[in-house]
């Protein structure tokens, strides 16, 4: 066994690359993804190691036929909409399969058949792998939001209602773009600071990202019943990387009184992988603890098991690659790196209190956690925070500065899984790069 591979005690693949310690997508993890290679129909697929499994191939193969028709359909698509609408049985059904089909414990007639089906990623188009019928952001970090709020509420950071409901919004569905497509500058209405000024029309002078993490809704629930904060782990199907672009001088003129629009409207990114809850199981904590003067949630929104477990250890970062650096042929830069667990409100809350009302979530469907910061300055999750509204700006290696994003710039968002004695779970990355307006 080569030096940094898993330790045996782990379960190994019959494929090298997935049991590389630093490779991310090892047999524990199955990633889903929609894939094509040239101009082939797009497909599901699975990644393992450097290879993207083609459930498609498989399907034809025969290496699935036991699952049943269903999700054979699901493995043949052009999106994963439909596998996320099969039942959590037909799901484990299949990621137990896939297991079997990719261990070291396949016989050598089962590898010859998979390896058929296998394509390197360096190889593959990877695509937006769901098509949300909705999108609600969130905003469940509390470190996100007392920074903001400083900013703008010195003595008030922090509104009454933030302790006691999670807050979010309704975000637009069609403008979601997967991985690596061009961001273009939005148009907008903005006011220039000088006091009295008037509005004017053009395009944003404060570009931001946001670090998050989007959560995919499974099963979903009828309109007008609620679902229990003790079954809303249930309702998530996997978990990808999200860039909510944010235009702030258009933001901070339109969200009052009725909160986000224009300024986030224009473009959201998600990463092209889909990490099932299941891989995830290793790397669940407690909630992040909440000081003693805080209110309890109220029952709705209080559940043992999840104040016991039902946070996610994933830690995030966000880099920055300008145009110079990349003609200069210098690496990235990392701009923060936070963590999911440090977040005030868990995954199972924010469902439960989407639903609370009867809101009717439905497979597919996009929950973003909002910007993910922790305590410290230097996790801080978008540029608002990291440059204190632009009082401060970030100095990068090559004397560049930055308060906002400019023409070329790239962000590029990580995430990852690390647990001692468990393989690296990967997130990959989600990329877009400023282009100018129109």
């Amino acid at each position: 066994m080569v030096e940094d591979s898993q330790p045996e005690s782990i379960p190994q693949s019959w494929i090298d690359s997935a049991n590389m310690r630093d490779n991310g997508f090892p047999l524990q993890s199955l990633p889903y993804c929609i894939f094509q290679i040239g101009s082939e129909k797009p497909r599901p697929g699975v990644g393992i190691g450097a290879f993207i499994l083609d459930l498609a191939a498989c399907s034809r193969a025969g290496l699935l036929e036991s699952l049943g028709p269903t999700i054979l359909a699901a493995c043949a698509a052009q999106t994963l909409n439909p596998l996320v609408g099969c039942t959590p049985d037909g799901h484990a059904a299949l990621r137990s399969r896939l297991t079997a089909l990719l261990a070291e414990s396949a016989d050598e007639a089962t590898r010859a058949a998979v390896r058929a089906a296998l394509t390197p990623m360096s190889e593959a188009t990877l695509l937006k792998p769901i098509q949300p019928p909705n999108y609600t952001d969130f905003y469940a970090s509390i470190h996100h939001a007392t920074r903001v709020g400083r900013l703008f509420r010195p003595d008030n950071p922090l509104l009454p209602n933030y302790k006691h409901i999670p807050i979010g919004y309704h975000g637009r569905a069609s403008s979601i773009v997967v991985s690596g497509r061009p961001i273009r500058r939005p148009h907008g209405q903005s006011r220039p600071v000088e006091a009295g000024a008037a509005p004017t029309f053009g395009p944003s002078r404060s570009l931001d990202y946001e670090l998050e993490v989007t959560l995919y809704i499974t099963g979903g629930n009828s309109l007008g019943e609620p679902i229990p904060i003790d079954q809303a782990q249930n309702h998530i199907f996997g978990l990808s990387l999200l860039n909510d672009w944010s235009a702030r001088d258009i933001q901070s003129w339109e969200y009052q009184p009725l909160g986000p629009f224009l300024g986030k409207s224009f473009a959201t990114s998600v990463s092209p992988w889909v990490v099932p809850m299941a891989a995830l199981a290793p790397f669940r904590v407690a909630a992040a603890a909440r000081p003693d003067a805080d209110p309890l949630p109220l029952p709705y929104l209080l559940d043992p098991g999840d104040q016991s477990s039902g946070a996610l250890d994933i830690t995030v970062e966000a880099l920055l690659l300008t145009a110079r650096m990349r003609a200069e042929g210098e690496p990235p830069q990392r701009l923060s790196q936070s963590n999911v667990r440090d977040l005030y409100w868990t995954p199972a809350q924010l469902i439960a209190h989407h639903t609370s009302n009867g809101c009717n979530l439905v497979p597919g469907d996009l929950l973003a956690t909002g910007t993910v910061s922790g305590p410290e300055d230097s996790s801080a999750g978008c540029l608002l925070e990291l440059t204190q509204n632009g009082a401060r700006p970030i100095q990068l290696p090559n004397g560049e500065t930055r308060t906002a994003l400019e023409e070329g710039d790239e962000v590029i968002l990580r995430g990852f899984c690390h647990r001692e004695g468990f393989p690296d779970v990967s997130f990959g990355e989600c990329l877009g790069t400023i282009i100018p307006a129109l």
